[in-house]
Parts: C-alpha cells; sequence; structure tokens
C-alpha cells in the first residue's frame, strides 16, 4: 500500500508543522542587542515539539524554520510597521509562532489558510492563524511600503547576501540519498526507480534530468541531479524511509 505524504502547497500547513516549525525557530532565530531588541522571544523551551507525521513533514517543518530565519528581519518589521505586534492577546512565547506564520502567509500572497481533513486542530495555531489574516491587509501593505523603500521586486532581496550565495552554490550540487538497507535492497531501489522513468548512469558526468548514480565509493548511496530534487522528496521512497536525504 502507498504511503501518503504531506503535500508542499501553497495553501498553507497542518497545524503540527505550524508548531514544530515555530519550536525550531525559536532555537535558532538570530539575537539581538536588548538596545535593538523590538520584538520578543519569550521562552518556551519547555514545551515540546510534536510528532512528525513521516519524513516530509520532517522536512517542511525544518525548511519553514529556516525561511523565517532566513527573513527574520524583514518579518519582524512587517510586524511592528503594520501595528501586527505587539498584541495583548499573545503572548512573547507565541512570538515565534508569529513569524513563522506570517512567512507562510506572505508566501501564499496573503490568502486564506486552508484546513486539511482528519487534522489535528492546535489551538495557539488557529489563534495566531485567525490574527494575522485578519490583519492582512495591513501586512500586505506594510510589505509593499519595505519593498517600495528598498526597490525589491520580490522578498528574495532582502536574504543575507552570505546566505543567499550559500543557496545559489548549494542548488547546484548533486543530491545525495541513504539506502536504508534495513527496509530495502539497491537492487530494489534501483528496478524501483527506474519503473519511476528514471536511467541509471555510470557517474555525475552522464547526468541528465532524469536520471541517477550509484556512490562509487559507498554502494548505499544514490547521487542524483540537484534538478530532481522536490520530486524525488515525493517519492513513497522518502515517505517509507527507504531512502533518506544527506
Amino acid at each position: 500500500e502507498k504511503r501518503t505524504v504531506t503535500q508542499i502547497e501553497k495553501n498553507g500547513y497542518p497545524d503540527s508543522i505550524y508548531i514544530n516549525a515555530a519550536k525550531i525557530f525559536q532555537g535558532i532565530h538570530t539575537e539581538k542587542d536588548k538596545d535593538r531588541m523590538l520584538v520578543r522571544y519569550g521562552d518556551n523551551s519547555e514545551s515540546p515539539m510534536m510528532a512528525f507525521k513521516d519524513e516530509h513533514s520532517r522536512r517542511v517543518s525544518y525548511e519553514l524554520a529556516f525561511n523565517a530565519l532566513k527573513y527574520q528581519d524583514l518579518l519582524e518589521q512587517i510586524l511592528l510597521d503594520s501595528n501586527a505586534y505587539p498584541c495583548y492577546s499573545i503572548p512573547d512565547e507565541l512570538t515565534s509562532l508569529l513569524v513563522v506564520m506570517l512567512y507562510d502567509l506572505q508566501d501564499r500572497k496573503f490568502q486564506e489558510r486552508k484546513i486539511f481533513d482528519e487534522e489535528e486542530l492546535v489551538a495557539e495555531v488557529q489563534e495566531v492563524g485567525h490574527y494575522l489574516y485578519s490583519c492582512r491587509i495591513k501586512l500586505a501593505a506594510a510589505l509593499a511600503r519595505c519593498r517600495i523603500k528598498h526597490d525589491a521586486l520580490s522578498i528574495e532581496y532582502f536574504v543575507p547576501e552570505t546566505i543567499w550565495k550559500q543557496e545559489q552554490r548549494a542548488s547546484t550540487l548533486p543530491v545525495c540519498v541513504w539506502i536504508n538497507t534495513l527496509k530495502i535492497s539497491l537492487e530494489d531501489v534501483i528496478k524501483d526507480l527506474e519503473m519511476k522513468g528514471l536511467t541509471k548512469v555510470e557517474s555525475v558526468s552522464d547526468f541528465d534530468h532524469f536520471t541517477f548514480a550509484v556512490d562509487q565509493h559507498c554502494h548505499d548511496v544514490l547521487v542524483f541531479p540537484s534538478s530532481l530534487r522536490e520530486e524525488l522528496l515525493n517519492l513513497d521512497l522518502f515517505a517509507d524511509c527507504k531512502l533518506l536525504l544527506q
């Protein structure tokens, strides 16, 4: 039976992903000097993360948290300029959730979030989500003013240069995945991939789009072109943890 995975869509995520992303962001966000600290992040280090539904959900949670980190300064500025922060009904312990959900709200062009079937709703996520959506016009206007001020066509302009260069380099690197040999053999993985239309080649120098190679030094590692990353992560081989992204 084929496993399903949480799809990456521009209509929002299940509540558990926002909670986990906020928890991750709380641990990695940039701490500012007290004289520059206009947005305050409370201490919610004791609150546990929710269980990840699958490997795809784990990846999406980390991706959302790191996207919020990339744009932390911009997101804080939007909250302040729109007067959406501070909000007496949202304590500092939920500021990380506020920032993470604001990133997602602007990423889906301030459209309303979809509620997923059989989703376990989380009160804090519902509260913050409703609050941000009620402020969407002011938030969108604040983002527009910021882009006009900096003559920026998109929010990518606000990524720090060091991070932008790292991302450019990473986007060209081949994708390496481990074969979970406790669940599947190399031969069965190759057969599964070939049934999905991929072709095995001898080395990365032979790569085309729908190709892959076995690592020459480690035979439980496969290498794919960088252009296949998103398609790979939506395969049931990843949902079942038979392949693991390195």
